[in-house]
This record gives C-alpha cells, sequence and structure tokens, in this order.
C-alpha cells in the first residue's frame, strides 16, 4: 500500500497533467459544435473499421455451414430442372403450369451429407472415405457428388465410414451421356492428369461440339439423370474406329474434396434385385 501511495506522490504531476487534459478535451468537444462534429465523424470511422474487421473474422469461421447450405440449394436445383424437364416432355405442358411443375418434390432420390476425410490423386486406382458409414443409411453403390458435378459411387462401408470408388479409378465406369441429347456413352479415367476422364463408346452418329456438357444419363441404379459431370475438351476416333473417344473436363476438382453429398436412389435395391433374377434364367 505504501509503495501505491509513493507512486502516486512521485507521478503526481503526470496524473494531474492527464486530469485536466480529459477535462479540456470534454469542455472542447462538448460546447464546440465543429468539433464535436470531428470527434464523432473520427470515431465512427474507427468504429467502423472495428466492425468491417470483425465482421471479417465471423463471415470466415461460418464459410463452412454457407458451403453446405449452397451444396444443399445446388443439388435441389438440379433436381427441380430434372422434374422439369420430365414434366415438360411427358405433358408438352406451356408456360402457365411451370409454377406447378415447380412444386414437385424431389421423390426419386434423397441425400445424405458427409465430409471428406481421406482423398488420393495420384494412384491407378484412387479412393476416398467419407465420415458417414452404415449407422447413416449408407450402403455400398450409392452415387456421391458435390456441389460441381459427380464425386463417385460407395464401395464398401462400416458403422461409421464408408470407401468410395472415386471417378478417378480405373475400376470406375459411369453411364453419361451429351446434354440435350440421346446419345451415351461411358466415363473411364485413365492414370494421369486428374482433371481429365474419357468419354467412349460414343456412337459414330452423334452429334456434339467442343465445350458441350455432359452429364449423366440415368441409365442405371446410381446416379440419377443429369448430374454435372464435365465439359468435352477434345475429340478423337476410338480404337476400333467404330465411335467416338471424348475427352472430357471434369467439372469436379478432386484435389479440393470437402463436403459431398451421397445420393440413394428410390428403388435401387428392388430394380437391381429384379434384373440380378432375370440375368439368372
Amino acid at each position: 500500500m505504501r509503495n501505491l501511495i509513493d507512486f502516486f506522490l512521485k507521478y503526481n504531476y503526470w496524473f494531474l497533467f492527464i486530469v485536466l487534459e480529459v477535462a479540456s478535451f470534454v469542455l472542447l468537444f462538448r460546447y464546440n459544435r465543429y468539433q464535436q462534429s470531428a470527434f464523432f465523424t473520427s470515431a465512427n470511422v474507427v468504429a467502423g473499421g472495428v466492425y468491417k474487421v470483425s465482421g471479417g473474422i465471423s463471415s470466415y469461421f461460418h464459410l463452412k455451414t454457407i458451403n453446405e447450405h449452397l451444396l444443399d440449394r445446388n443439388m435441389a436445383l438440379e433436381q427441380q430442372i430434372d422434374n422439369l424437364e420430365k414434366a415438360l416432355k411427358a405433358y408438352r405442358v406451356d408456360s402457365t403450369t411451370l409454377q406447378s411443375i415447380k412444386a414437385i418434390p424431389p421423390t426419386n432420390y434423397r441425400l445424405f451429407k458427409a465430409n471428406v476425410i481421406k482423398n488420393s490423386l495420384n494412384m491407378a486406382d484412387n479412393y476416398i472415405t467419407i465420415d458417414q458409414g452404415s449407422n447413416d443409411g449408407i450402403r455400398p453403390e450409392m452415387g456421391v457428388v458435390n456441389g460441381s458435378g459427380i464425386v463417385g459411387i460407395v464401395y464398401k462401408t462400416s458403422p461409421s465410414y464408408s470407401v468410395v470408388i472415386s471417378a478417378l479409378n480405373s475400376k470406375s465406369s459411369i453411364s453419361c451421356k451429351i446434354a440435350g441429347s440421346e446419345f451415351f456413352g461411358y466415363l473411364k479415367w485413365e492414370y494421369g492428369d486428374p482433371r481429365y476422364a474419357y468419354l467412349k463408346d460414343l456412337p459414330r452418329h452423334a452429334e456434339f461440339n467442343l465445350g458441350d456438357t455432359v452429364v449423366t444419363s440415368g441409365f442405371s441404379t446410381v446416379f440419377p439423370e443429369g448430374v454435372m459431370v464435365g465439359t468435352v475438351d477434345d475429340m478423337s476416333d476410338s480404337h476400333d474406329g467404330l465411335s467416338y473417344l471424348l475427352k472430357i473436363k471434369l467439372a469436379t476438382d478432386f484435389g479440393r474434396l470437402n463436403d459431398v453429398r451421397v445420393i440413394e436412389r428410390m428403388g435401387q435395391l428392388e430394380q437391381k434385385g429384379l434384373e440380378k433374377e432375370a440375368t439368372k434364367e
């Protein structure tokens, strides 16, 4: 206590100076409009800068939530577009009924959220591990997508995890077509650049252009029709000359996989069971 008193006595002139300065500023800004206006303007500028930095930090830590929301919205919009196209083809409706078609529920499939916890790019057979398993409703042969396009197909599951055959895998074979047409082939990856794969067995009479969009065909029990795959980057003839071989620039950046969605197609098990019985006959 004595040390504190000695401290105040030693620097009493400094404390008196600070008190007088504070009192002077209070009187100056309180009774002079110009100085008062300048003070509030400066205070607002400083406060605005602080709020801006604080808001930027807060937004950064909410990016994951925002990304998940955008991914869900993207998948919902893709399903809505698919429903619209099917309804228009089936009923040839005019524009006055479009609003009612938009309300068609996505009954063809449902989505499960998952996060990528392991990934590989540089092997001939690449696999992806996600943090959802059989306890979460995941089972083999479900499709996996992200906000950009296809990712792969579920291969094996445990109660809490699943291993996915990446589209960058020699065993992967996904039925795809040129968007807006019925010409289809299958997507295969050849060891090398993870940005590209090849669409094989596209018929010679197929019509397409460089830059055309490639989507899933829907001719399987894994992916619904219309999921983004990529764009046509180059073309050549197949080895036997009977079909086209298209080089596809993949829409998915496999080097930056994080949030994905697993697709459960309604009726998948029933369809596969029926097809398996038919092949035994």
